[in-house]
């Protein structure tokens, strides 16, 4: 079969029929080695090896994801019943060799924005399919919850809850899959007490690019461990998860406060995450509009009913060593559940105005502290001169909260800012060419960055060519490299993240 495809391979012009024959040899593959029964109708798999379904057809949903802008078809999604499922697919499509085109992407919700779920021509898997009543919460004086890769956070969140416990680190947005986030980094307003999500994970089950299913942590199989989290899902598929757990207020009070001078603004932030008496939750939003731009503060304190009369004490103090305008401060309290899902909220009501399911020209930015003020003065109010109601995050962490062991990789400095430019092409308020602009507009704001040597990296990287690349990983790039040849050697694993081509990994 090897030769086969590397025959066929030599000549362009067989690419078509090449990607025809590579699902009627993936499906023969099933069949010989899962030993599974197989039916033309529905292409259902029942054998004791391969459990759930695998989709020829009628799979439009993965060749799409909430950017909106990038479409690439699979040949196939697996619908997985079991992790062996998972196992036994890329295990088969390795087994094919590097000149198969099949490729693997592992799909959560599909949140990425630039088709970093998609396989182009190749096999989506659907970790979803994996979630379920799997989950199983550990009390006790260290405890954690063992859940699918494919469960959603709000469902972790839930569960949890109930034996009054509750992850220490999230994202804004909930209705993300566990090995989604795990694979990026998870970055909200708890890491700079927390760290990002991939500090808080005590165990992980991985399948490798060679279809080997792995437990791996910091004590076995250590360098699996720190190259799957923030790692793109380069070097294996996350399938399981061990997650630490603390716990759970039962209260929040949420408050926010305006500035008018970013030099201001930045310092009080920078203080909150340093202070040793400080807020549980810190974050900050830009709102730049024909009148100015102006800076948000958005804190948050946890508390329990019984200590509410001394936390409005302490929250009082806390305030009482910032500088922002005073009459702007607003408080509101809330459950803990109704705080960490209020993106949700909104998110409803963007589907009811259809604006969810448009495209999104999101980017992520990674600031290090020293140039956060020349880039929010060179970008804010010049390069983007009107946010039009768009959320444009901007808050600061610790780098000494990120373990330097994952492959998540941080600007160089000992405090660093996110700066989420959360756009839509709402075409009503920028205009028909909305999308092109927005790009466009992006695209500046990188060239800003480089020109003036910011020192930036981008948080859900949407790097097109392996120089991006190395520029991003720096010194770590060969590391990188050379792990991927020891996990995942034909590079059959995320190819929506344009790191590296099939079968062409090499230092």
């Amino acid at each position: 079969m090897r030769n086969l495809f590397s025959t066929l391979s030599r000549n362009e012009n067989n690419n078509v029929f090449l990607n025809s024959l590579s699902v009627f040899l993936l499906t023969i593959l099933i069949i010989l080695e899962s030993d599974v029964c197989f039916s033309d109708e529905d292409s259902r798999f029942d054998g004791i090896h391969f459990d759930g379904n695998l989709s020829l057809r009628d799979n439009e949903f993965a060749a799409s994801d909430y950017g909106n802008q990038i479409s690439f078809r699979p040949l196939a999604v697996l619908f997985p019943g079991s992790v062996s499922d998972v196992a036994t697919t890329i295990k088969l499509i390795y087994k094919m060799g590097p000149h198969s085109p099949l490729t693997v992407a592992a799909r959560g919700n599909g949140h990425s924005v630039q088709g970093q779920s998609q396989a182009p021509g190749g096999v989506v898997i659907n970790m979803k399919s994996l979630g379920g009543n799997t989950m199983k919460v550990q009390t006790g004086p260290s405890p954690y919850v063992d859940v699918s890769a494919g469960e959603l956070w709000i469902d972790v969140l839930n569960q949890c809850l109930k034996s009054g416990l509750a992850p220490k680190s999230w994202t804004d947005y909930l209705y993300l899959t566990v090995g989604g986030t795990l694979s990026n980094a998870g970055i909200s307003g708890e890491a700079f007490r927390h760290g990002p999500q991939i500090n808080n994970v005590l165990q992980l089950e991985v399948i490798t690019g060679l279809g080997d299913v792995i437990t791996c942590s910091d004590e076995t199989n250590a360098d699996l461990f720190y190259s799957i989290l923030g790692g793109l899902g380069q070097f294996g598929i996350i399938t399981r998860a061990r997650i630490s757990l603390e716990p759970a207020p039962q209260k929040v009070k949420y408050i926010t406060v305006l500035y008018t001078d970013v030099g201001v603004f930045i310092k009080d932030q920078e203080h909150l995450i340093s202070a040793k008496r400080t807020f549980d939750y810190i974050e900050g939003f830009v709102i730049v509009n024909q009148t100015g731009t102006f800076f948000v503060l958005e804190v948050a304190k946890y508390f329990n009913p019984d200590t509410a009369d001394s936390i409005s004490q302490e929250i009082q103090s806390i305030l009482s060593e910032l500088s922002y305008i005073p009459s702007t401060l607003s408080e509101l309290e809330q459950s803990y559940l109704e705080f960490l899902d209020r993106v949700h909220r909104t998110e409803l009501e963007l589907q009811q105005l259809g604006l969810w399911d448009i495209p999104h020209a999101w980017l992520n930015l990674l600031i290090p502290g020293n140039k956060i003020q020349s880039f929010v003065e060179g970008v804010f109010g010049k390069i983007i001169n009107n946010t039009n109601n768009d959320p444009v995050l901007i808050y600061p962490v610790n780098k000494s909260k990120f373990d330097n062991r994952t492959s998540f990789v941080p600007p160089d400095d000992d405090v660093f800012y996110m700066i989420a430019l959360l756009f839509h092409a709402n075409a009503s308020s920028i205009g028909i060419d909305g999308l092109e602009f927005l790009n466009d507009r992006n695209k500046r704001v990188l060239d800003f960055i480089e020109a003036n040597q910011v020192g930036a990296k981008e948080y859900l990287p949407q790097y097109s060519t392996q120089e991006d690349w190395k520029a991003h990983f720096g010194p770590r790039w060969d590391a990188f490299v050379q792990k991927k040849i020891t996990y995942d050697p034909l590079a059959i694993l995320s190819p929506g993240q344009r790191i590296f081509q099939k079968g062409r990994v090499r230092l």
